[in-house]
Formats: structure tokens, C-alpha cells, sequence
């Protein structure tokens, strides 16, 4: 698919590969010196890898950062003949890190991104370490009324624009500076991307988080966890669930961006990223032995 010149382009080297015969467009940086796990972050629904433009340069001192464009969205492969799940989703995001010889590292993420590191965790508790989750989609019991409405627009691609637009208006604080722009930036990647498989992608993926809940999986995570949550954030309930999602994983920490809404990575980048990065940093023996043995055994 061809890009449009209006499209903000990330400023890191794009690669891409085959999973599962998807081609996926990624980036994969890394520092001189590794000094810890590499970290993984995952993008929010129908997003790409822009998303973290802004956050990642403040994360990458001393650790390798991948970022990838999930199947569906971004500038990664969308076929409109295959179902998309949480769990499909799962499943490339570990055979993407097989391909990458990533056996084990610190995954973080916001909305769906953050959903699907908790998942991740939940389901490979061996592979990943530390977890950064900010605004989680799924931090709400099922919400069977959305899934119905999602189920109503598949019928009708049409209604993207409308319901997109009513989505967005919740993403970013009204009196953020950068407001008006990445709304802007946004409806331009949409209208270069937008396709049946997109449409299938956006809506399907939709379905199963309004259709499955975080807290009933709380008991499997029990790496350490950073939620964070930005307080003007309070559509279909985000900052009860958030506080809920705290309270349930028995080791969990809440970091509170006053006068931020849903993306945080877009409005406070510095701060979410500093916040990550004392996290992902603070001691851990057990857990830094064990990446310098992996990381040895993988160089030899």
C-alpha cells in the first residue's frame, strides 16, 4: 500500500517481516550498551507505531526498543480473511519476538496496548519481567451493549468516520496544545489506510475487548506492574477500573498524570517515560542475573 506524503512518518528506521505469512512493519533500536531487558511496547486500537514517536527517545538509554504495527493497522498487513482477536494478536506478538531471538524482556502499552501486555503476561509469565500498562483497555467488566454496536457498524463501513470521530474526541485533554494537530495526523493516517481489512480489524478487535474483562485474569500476573492513568480520563469507566485493576494485582503501583486524558504517550511523554524508566530500572537481582545469563547464552 502506498504512503501518502501527509501521513507523519516515524523518524526511526522501519523494517519489515513476515509472521504467520503477515508482513509486519517494525522498528527494533538498540543502544551501544544494553544494560537491561529489552522492551517491547504495543500500540493502541487501530493505531501504529507513531504513536510512540515522541515517547521513545526518552526509554532508550541503555535498553533495545520494539515497537510493531499489529496486524490490521499501521503499515502492516490487513487481510480481510481472517478473524481479529486478543488472542490472535497474542500469538503474533510472541512469534514476532521468536523471530527477533527475544526470549524475555519487559513489555508496556496504552488502551488495547496496554490490555495486551497484561494478556501477554498473564499467559507467559517466564517471558516477561517488568510490565508498563497505561490506560488498559479491559479494565471493565463485559460491556455486552458495545459489542452489539460493534457487531451493527461491521455492516456498514460507512459509519467509521462518524464513530471514529466521536472516539477521538476523548483521546487527548481539550486544553492540550498539541490537541488539534494529532487529531489532524490521525484522520490523515485513517483516510491513507483505511480498507476492508482495516474496517474488519477496527471493529472485530473492538468486539472482544468490550466483550472481555482484565480483572477475571488479576490473579495470574505476578510480575510487578506500573498503571498509569491520566485523571481527566473517564470514558466507559477508565478511572474506576484502573483503581479496581490496582487493587486486584498483588503487585501493582498507580502513577496519576494530573490534567492528562486517555494518551498519555502523546501528552506527557516525558513524564510517562520517566516514570517507566525508574520503574523498569529499580534493583532486581534475581531478574538481572537472569537477562545477563540469557543475554550471554544468545551471544555465544
Amino acid at each position: 500500500m502506498g504512503r501518502s506524503p501527509f501521513a507523519r512518518r516515524t523518524p526511526f528506521e522501519a523494517r519489515f517481516t513476515e509472521v504467520f505469512g503477515l508482513r509486519l512493519r517494525y522498528i527494533d533500536l538498540r543502544p551501544k550498551e544494553e544494560e537491561g531487558p529489552p522492551l517491547l511496547l504495543l500500540h493502541g486500537h487501530a493505531s501504529r507505531i507513531e504513536e510512540y514517536d515522541d515517547l521513545v527517545p526518552h526509554l532508550l538509554s541503555g535498553r533495545r526498543i520494539i515497537v510493531f504495527d499489529l496486524p490490521g493497522c499501521g503499515f502492516s498487513d490487513k487481510p480481510d480473511d481472517r478473524s481479529y482477536t486478543l488472542e490472535f494478536y497474542q500469538d503474533v506478538t510472541l512469534a514476532l519476538l521468536e523471530h527477533l531471538g527475544i526470549r524475555w524482556g519487559d513489555v508496556g502499552g496504552g488502551s488495547l496496548g496496554g490490555n495486551l501486555t497484561l494478556r501477554l503476561a498473564a499467559r507467559e509469565p517466564e517471558r516477561f519481567r517488568r510490565l508498563a500498562a497505561w490506560a488498559p483497555a479491559g479494565a471493565w467488566r463485559p460491556m455486552w451493549h458495545w459489542v452489539l454496536v460493534a457487531a451493527f457498524l461491521r455492516r456498514f463501513p460507512s459509519l467509521f468516520w462518524p464513530a471514529i470521530w466521536i472516539q477521538s474526541r476523548f483521546w487527548y485533554s481539550r486544553d492540550w496544545a498539541g490537541r488539534e494537530e494529532a487529531l489532524k495526523d490521525a484522520f490523515r493516517y485513517y483516510r491513507e489506510v483505511f480498507c476492508p481489512g482495516f474496517f474488519r480489524m477496527y471493529c472485530e478487535v473492538g468486539q472482544d475487548q468490550a466483550r472481555t474483562s482484565l480483572f477475571d485474569i488479576t490473579a495470574k500476573i505476578r510480575q510487578p506492574v506500573l498503571l498509569a492513568w491520566g485523571d481527566r480520563d473517564h470514558a466507559l469507566g477508565m478511572g474506576k477500573g484502573v483503581r479496581l485493576l490496582h487493587e486486584r494485582l498483588p503487585h501493582s503501583r498507580l502513577h496519576i498524570f494530573p490534567n492528562a486524558s486517555h494518551s498519555l504517550a502523546n501528552e506527557r511523554p516525558r513524564e510517562l517515560a520517566a516514570a517507566i524508566d525508574q520503574f523498569l530500572r529499580e534493583p532486581d537481582p534475581v531478574a538481572r542475573a537472569s537477562f545477563l545469563d540469557q543475554h550471554n547464552q544468545a551471544e555465544r
